[in-house]
């Protein structure tokens, strides 16, 4: 909430002591989770390249299912924001529990398509050996989807509420305690024990003990902590049972969140699909672009997390009627972001022969991988910004526009763009932004467009003032 007596117009610094505490826990937890797939980056590609390229392509497959779903459950995030700006606790836990209806339903049409991954097999044209791996990896994961969706509509409450520490501490342990060392046993197995190597199917498994045990965790903690009394929520001391579902307030989610989740799901698609379609080129190439696709998804955690911090105090200050610390908050949030994302890009472009072989040794993924990481300065700094500006503007609730500019830009330029300079059908495109790097030059032009696109639209938005009325539904 709000403290009292804040100033009502603040300063940079007073947004800087506002946004890092609420930053460095959802950093901290979210690099635990980009981890899990440096993990099995890590060890699949010490085992077998045929599971290094089945990787690249069931990631591409589970985030593409996953971070959409995931998007329109994070809903809850800035609504009950606002409702705890307010001082609304009951209400702002009833978000909650709706949110848990909506992720079991998602959950049931998710797994289902992992289950059955014949079009993502399709469009990366894979080898039957990897095609083989790649269904292995997603049933796997499909056990670990409900999970997932669950654990994320908690994390999207407990941001709104100020509270991010408690999830760090979850998916810490997650990492550490599940997945790391039974990611290390199950691909590599252990024969004096009989365990066969799994490969990346291991990987798959792990996941899915790490996913429950964080929410079964999770659910201790709302039974037990009393921070949670005063919102109502499932689980927490006093155990009420679970609402029952709330048209009204489901529907107010899924208006928010449909499109918050189609936004996301164009992002992740417009870089995710880049490794299916870089699958056509050959093992080496697709191995070469997860190594790339993974590093800039673990320094995306940065912005991801001030982001977070910064949407989370916006949504706070509109609840509270305060419109102009709304404002001021969200703007020192994006040039915080903006500015140690240029610095974070330029530092790994300058290191990135060094950075490149703490994945691999393999000489032909090191020279697959080198060139793609030509472009990581820019494509990160716009990768931050859009990525920020994403967030302030859900907490104004603006999320359908969105969807508009980042078609036209990620799928549109980056999508579109990338096949036409990675296959040439004309044959009139230049050898060095042919094959995976013309990928990567035009989804880093695709985030440029998207980047600016967001910043116009945030600064329209908060010269309107919208999304001053606070409502159950936003």
């Amino acid at each position: 909430m709000i403290p009292p007596g804040a100033p009502p117009v603040p300063g940079f610094r007073d947004s800087l002591r506002r946004i890092a505490p609420l930053a460095w826990p959802v950093f901290v937890g979210q690099v635990s989770v980009v981890a899990f797939g440096t993990v099995d980056t890590l060890f699949v590609a010490r085992h077998a390249a045929a599971d290094l390229a089945a990787l690249s392509v069931g990631a591409a497959a589970y985030v593409t299912v996953f971070i959409g779903l995931m998007g329109v459950v994070l809903a809850v995030s800035p609504i009950a924001g606002r409702l705890f700006g307010a001082g609304r606790l009951a209400e702002a836990g009833g978000q909650l529990h709706q949110a848990v209806w909506i992720a079991l339903a998602l959950a049931l049409l998710g797994s289902t398509l992992l289950v059955f991954p014949a079009p993502f097999l399709a469009l990366s044209k894979a080898p039957p050996e990897v095609a083989a791996k790649v269904r292995g990896y997603l049933l796997a994961l499909s056990l670990s989807l409900p999970a997932s969706l669950l654990f994320a509509a908690f994390r999207g409450f407990n941001t709104a509420v100020s509270r991010p520490k408690a999830v760090m501490v979850l998916q810490l342990g997650g990492l550490l305690a599940v997945k790391l060392p039974l990611t290390a046993l199950l691909v590599f197995g252990w024969p004096a024990a009989g365990l066969p190597a799994l490969g990346v199917l291991g990987c798959g498994l792990a996941t899915a003990a790490a996913m429950w045990a964080q929410l079964l965790a999770g659910a201790w903690l709302l039974r037990r902590d009393p921070f949670y009394a005063p919102f109502a929520l499932p689980l927490a001391p006093g155990r009420p049972p679970l609402r029952a579902p709330d048209g009204a307030a489901i529907r107010a989610q899924l208006r928010l969140g449909v499109p918050m989740g189609l936004t996301i799901l164009v992002e992740v698609t417009g870089f995710a699909f880049m490794a299916i379609f870089i699958a056509r080129l050959g093992t080496t190439a697709v191995a070469g672009h997860q190594i790339a696709a993974n590093l800039v998804a673990l320094m995306f955690m940065m912005p991801l997390a001030l982001g977070n911090a910064t949407g989370t105090l916006v949504a706070q200050a509109i609840g509270a009627q305060a419109g102009e610390r709304a404002r001021r908050i969200g703007w020192h949030g994006l040039w915080l972001g903006s500015g140690i994302a240029l610095a974070m890009g330029l530092a790994v472009f300058a290191a990135r022969g060094g950075v490149v072989r703490l994945y691999t040794g393999d000489a032909a993924v090191i020279a697959a991988a080198l060139p793609l990481l030509a472009w990581m300065a820019l494509f990160h700094f716009a990768d931050a910004v859009q990525g920020i500006a994403a967030f302030v503007l859900r907490a104004w609730h603006v999320a359908t526009v969105p969807v508009v500019i980042f078609v036209m830009a990620l799928w549109g330029v980056g999508l579109g763009g990338g096949y036409w300079l990675a296959f040439d059908p004309t044959g009139v495109v230049p050898p060095g932004l042919s094959g995976a790097p013309g990928y990567w030059a035009a989804s880093t032009a695709g985030l440029v467009l998207a980047a600016l696109g967001l910043t116009a639209l945030l600064a329209h938005t908060v010269r309107r003032g919208r999304g001053g009325r606070v409502t159950p539904g936003g």
